[in-house]
């Protein structure tokens, strides 16, 4: 397993407190509001944060045409996919529970890894994926039933894991000569213009005036967990192995679980708290030294 930098470090625990806040500011955004809707407003809002820091940083904007197509693969996958089958699942899951199913990405991105690109995991990666199974296995224990009957939010909880998993897996891969930031700017601009109709397709008889508290949490979403929290995780992805990339970021659920229960009432059981301990078990797989410490990378 790869050495964290102190930059991997403080990246990712800013990121896992943003992005697991963020579940129940999800719930909240969505409520009485139409959810794609909200997401593309989001997403629309999160592109002048991208720009306002390329022209402070003095960054180029330009990605040569040649590399336009494989910036809208990794568009599709990462944020149009990503963002429309998530937000759409919201509504129908308690905000704990969209968010453990969301974080069934890391097994998704071990099998995409071993099948589509021969990955070869070592022993102490099998065992995080396994922990994190068992982690999501238990924090879903007391919904079987009621998931069971919100089959179609499950579903497209799922799809929109498996489309991040291989968006991880295709943007490590990825040798494109762009600064990350600008990538990300195009990238959200790419996913926006092919979910930005499909919102008023689907909802625009709904559309109405954002209330206080759906406004709070769409400025909550554009300037952290997108402005901040998508750049952040692009970073890690793109610096780290998919396999430690998306284990180390498993305390994200167990932060929107207990958020979750804090802000919405969401009842907690003895099966979410030994999941937080097969979580980190999982997260200490990826984050613990192997052996003699190397030079930190990407320092």
């Amino acid at each position: 397993m790869p050495a964290f930098s102190r930059r991997h470090l403080i990246v990712l625990a800013l990121l896992t407190t943003v992005w697991g806040l963020n579940w129940p500011v999800l719930k909240i955004g969505v409520t009485g509001f139409p959810p794609l809707t909200f997401r593309v407003a989001s997403l629309w809002l999160s592109l002048p944060v991208y720009a306002l820091v390329l022209v402070q940083q003095g960054s180029s904007f330009v990605i040569e045409r040649r590399y336009w197509r494989r910036m809208a693969l990794l568009a599709l996958f990462n944020m149009a996919l990503w963002n429309a089958l998530m937000i759409l699942a919201i509504p129908l899951l308690s905000s704990g529970r969209a968010a453990i199913l969301c974080y069934t990405m890391p097994i998704f991105s071990a099998v995409i890894g071993q099948l589509a690109f021969r990955d070869r995991l070592s022993g102490r990666g099998w065992l995080g994926v396994a922990a994190a199974a068992a982690g999501v296995t238990l924090l879903l224990w007391n919904e079987m039933a009621r998931l069971s009957g919100s089959a179609s939010g499950v579903a497209l909880m799922l799809g929109a894991a498996f489309s991040w998993a291989l968006g991880t897996q295709l943007l490590r891969r990825s040798t494109l000569p762009v600064p990350l930031l600008a990538l990300t700017f195009w990238m959200t601009l790419a996913g926006l213009i092919a979910i930005t109709p499909l919102a008023w397709w689907l909802e625009h008889r709904q559309w109405h005036l954002p209330g206080m508290a759906t406004t709070l949490a769409m400025a909550y979403n554009a300037v952290l967990a997108l402005g901040f929290a998508q750049a952040a995780w692009f970073f890690l992805a793109r610096t780290l192995p998919p396999i430690a990339s998306t284990l180390s970021v498993m305390m994200i659920p167990v932060i929107g679980v207990f958020a979750g229960s804090w802000a919405l009432g969401e009842q907690l059981h003895w099966q979410d708290f030994t999941a937080m301990v097969l979580i980190l078990m999982a997260i200490a797989s990826v984050l613990w030294p192997a052996g003699a410490p190397g030079k930190p990378q990407g320092s």
